[in-house]
């Protein structure tokens, strides 16, 4: 099934939850592969995973001993992400949260704060991840993963604009006070459509 995508829809559970019921799954079910690499040697806490979908990332956080806060506007998603973590044992460790990311700002705080292929005008998607790093504890990890520029994808005969995607470098400025964070990984990584912008960052102290 064909899509034309506009920003007004993309910003809608309605648009979200008819996307998920077109298909038994979405996704692959496993974990996103920039999480792997960055996370994979990070000491279990609470994480929250920002926009997570079916669950993929969630359910392998819990797995390796997290607690997590799994975020996303649809409740579709929501709902196949937590049986997919009751057939996987982890039911218990991940909390469902059905939530508007433009509009919800944490109020909690983490080890980990995962967003993965949030893809937003900058207007949208940089207050989201302002207060995602406001939501990380101090020795605890932010970590951004998206398609940059050179992964620019056309769909439909429509070549998706620019300003969705992002550099690495850009997050940086995202942090609030640079000089409270260290900067772990910055960097693109694959090539063609499959180049993705990386960006991990410990907030100091703890």
């Amino acid at each position: 099934m064909t899509h034309q995508f506009n920003l007004e829809d993309i910003v809608k559970a309605e648009f979200w939850d008819a996307r998920y019921r077109e298909l038994p799954q979405m996704w692959s079910g496993t974990a996103n592969r920039n999480l792997v690499s960055e996370a994979g040697e990070l000491k279990p806490g609470r994480a929250l995973d920002l926009g997570c979908g079916e669950g993929g990332d969630a359910i392998w956080l819990a797995q390796r001993g997290w607690t997590v806060d799994s975020a996303d506007i649809s409740s579709v998603a929501l709902e196949r992400g937590a049986s997919a973590a009751a057939a996987a044992g982890v039911a218990s460790q991940i909390r469902w949260l059905q939530r508007d990311l433009l509009n919800w700002r944490p109020d909690e705080q983490y080890d980990l704060v995962s967003a993965q292929y949030l893809h937003l005008p900058p207007n949208l998607r940089n207050p989201i991840i302002t207060a995602a790093a406001a939501a990380v504890r101090p020795g605890g990890s932010l970590l951004v993963v998206g398609h940059a520029e050179e992964a620019r994808r056309t769909r439909d005969g429509h070549e998706f604009p620019a300003d969705l995607y992002f550099s690495p470098e850009e997050m940086t400025g995202l942090l609030g006070d640079p000089r409270l964070w260290l900067v772990e990984t910055c960097e693109l990584r694959g090539a063609g459509e499959e180049t993705d912008a990386v960006y991990r960052a410990t907030r100091l102290g703890g």
